[in-house]
């Protein structure tokens, strides 16, 4: 399921964001690519090491959490893995797909990825996120605040910036709910069951459709744990 999330950054917290930024140390995007992503990865991004690039996962990580759309369509079990962007001009991200399994050795899956947008898109030409899909692609460039929630498993790629520059915070999550099909129908009932509640209040169909969640939840849920000693790390090379 691929989706928009408003909001999830008022303005006050993208201006400390951005003024965090401004002057901290980047490093080249490289660093944190996978093997086979390298060579179309051409964009900076903020050291992992440095004590603000932790505040700032933080601010990130909790305005997430907080979402109750991003909540209710992902059923996050762990968001494992945030990095911050910035593309120059000339700068982009060639045609890819994200890494199945990252975060080190406890091996967190990526089910669901997110591109937070850090500046508005009158500030930069190009740079906008391109979703593949089966038989056609999307393009995004949101306003500052906003986010794209996507599946790990697609193809995608940034375009090339021509113009000023383009800052975006990413993330990795894994979900409860390994599988995008049994996500999209929990967030179908939970949308249903919500509209029902604001209609009428705690009906018999209400709670009927309560039980069928709660029921699915418990069938559901699936997670990867520490696989060390399961998967050769050299199968999954940083």
């Amino acid at each position: 399921m691929l989706f928009r999330i408003p909001q999830v950054l008022n303005l006050a917290e993208l201006a400390s964001i951005r003024e965090i930024l401004a002057v901290a140390e980047f490093v080249d995007g490289k660093l944190t690519a996978g093997w086979h992503a390298k060579a179309v990865k051409h964009n900076q991004q903020l050291k992992t090491a440095l004590p603000e690039a932790q505040d700032l996962k933080h601010k990130v990580h909790s305005a997430f959490v907080r979402h109750p759309l991003f909540q209710a369509a992902v059923r996050p079990r762990s968001i494992h893995t945030i990095l911050f962007s910035r593309y120059d001009e000339g700068m982009s991200y060639g045609r890819h797909t994200d890494n199945a399994l990252m975060s080190g050795q406890d091996f967190h899956r990526s089910d669901v990825s997110f591109t937070l947008f850090l500046n508005a898109p009158n500030e930069y030409d190009g740079g906008e996120l391109v979703i593949e899909g089966a038989d056609d692609e999307q393009t995004y460039k949101l306003e500052a605040g906003m986010a794209i929630v996507y599946p790990s498993s697609s193809l995608h790629r940034v375009q090339p910036v021509t113009r000023g520059q383009r800052w975006v915070a990413v993330g990795w999550v894994q979900s409860l709910v390994r599988d995008p099909a049994q996500r999209e129908i929990l967030f179908d009932l939970e949308t249903t069951r919500r509209s029902l509640f604001a209609q009428s209040g705690k009906t018999d169909e209400f709670d009927l459709i309560s039980k069928t969640l709660s029921n699915l939840l418990r069938m559901w849920p699936t997670s990867v744990g520490r696989l060390e000693l399961l998967t050769p790390r050299s199968l999954y090379p940083c």
